[in-house]
């Protein structure tokens, strides 16, 4: 009778405590110095904090996307549709689509847009064919493997100034290494600053050496995350090294293949560097007759040549339009390769 008045007498203990109460709460509330609402207060702190924090922590990219990204690429939008020159940029007249309907009507752009599609393929596709055998190679063991890989990134850690310089040395028409092997095979040289097709492919082997070790690094990484088991079914069924990199390194690898394709297309949408820098003293124009002006280059010799900011922001809108249907077919690429699979 006692120990039922005193049970009575005593509220439950923590151990004790209802189904479904929150561990410790009873102690909480009836501890030693505790205040009854402070576990109350925590935990609602605590779940704020487990709701807050990845956005407090993605929030700087974010900021810094917004400011250096979002605005400039809304406020080219409105420079677009208005004629602004560089001199006078308070005084800004509404021009509606008249500087897109100039660009379509102009044969500069055709000229540059051009010669963008003809550099980009001579450059990727030779590009991408030798960063995948050169990926091949490395996939098997090698003497040294980790020195051949820091060498295949040498390039890419290259400054454009300091590869183009050297690839300028290389190509000139007096002196030049190139045109020394041509005469010494018996090839007359070739004035490659110039030249039409010559120009584009010397511009083109500028970009081929900057990024082959690099899509070489990215195809290696894919190849050794292919499983050895599909190796060794095909090794049994009698596949050579020729047939299995067919028949199974390829068909594993065409996510990765696909994504370089785009990666290094919206790169020479965007060619502006190299160009610029071999031309010398003509290389805003692409040359005396604009034989490899890019509308990297075209936008650059609108907008801070000439000082027609209006122009050169339709340009940039046009060259993000054209990555935006690039993007477009890759997704679509991408859903159908998933479904074949």
């Amino acid at each position: 009778m006692t120990s039922s008045k005193q049970a009575l007498a005593h509220p439950a203990s923590s151990a004790e405590a209802a189904p479904g109460t929150p561990p410790g709460a009873a102690r909480g509330a009836h501890g030693r110095g505790t205040p009854a609402g402070t576990d109350s207060w925590r935990s609602r702190l605590y779940r704020w904090d487990m709701k807050a924090s990845p956005y407090a922590f993605v929030a700087p990219f974010f900021v810094l996307f917004g400011a250096f990204t979002l605005v400039p690429l809304l406020y080219t939008a409105w420079y677009s549709l208005h004629n602004v020159q560089l001199s006078t940029l308070d005084h800004q007249t509404w021009a509606g689509l008249d500087n897109y309907q100039n660009l379509l009507s102009s044969d500069f752009f055709w000229n540059a847009l051009k010669n963008t599609v003809t550099i980009g393929l001579i450059s990727t596709v030779p590009q991408l064919l030798a960063a995948l055998g050169l990926a091949h190679l490395l996939n098997y063991r090698l003497r040294g493997s980790t020195a051949w890989r820091v060498v295949m990134l040498t390039p890419y850690a290259t400054s454009v100034a300091a590869a183009t310089l050297v690839f300028t040395l290389l190509y000139s028409w007096d002196g030049g290494m190139i045109n020394w092997i041509l005469h010494f095979v018996g090839v007359d040289p070739v004035n490659w600053r110039e030249s039409d097709w010559g120009s584009q492919f010397a511009v083109s082997t500028i970009v081929i050496w900057r990024w082959t070790g690099y899509n070489a690094l990215i195809y290696l990484a894919a190849m050794q995350a292919i499983p050895t088991d599909l190796y060794e079914s095909a090794a049994l069924d009698g596949a050579n090294r020729w047939q299995q990199f067919r028949h199974v390194t390829i068909p594993q690898l065409r996510p990765t293949i696909l994504f370089t394709i785009v990666v290094s297309t919206i790169g020479a949408t965007q060619l502006f560097g190299e160009v610029l820098l071999f031309g010398g003293v003509s290389g805003s124009k692409g040359g005396s007759e604009h034989q490899y002006q890019t509308l990297g280059l075209y936008m650059y010799d609108q907008g801070w040549i000439i000082g027609n900011l209006g122009k050169a922001s339709a340009i940039a809108w046009s060259m993000f339009l054209i990555l935006l249907i690039v993007a477009a077919v890759n997704l679509l690429l991408t859903r159908r390769l998933r479904k074949s699979q």
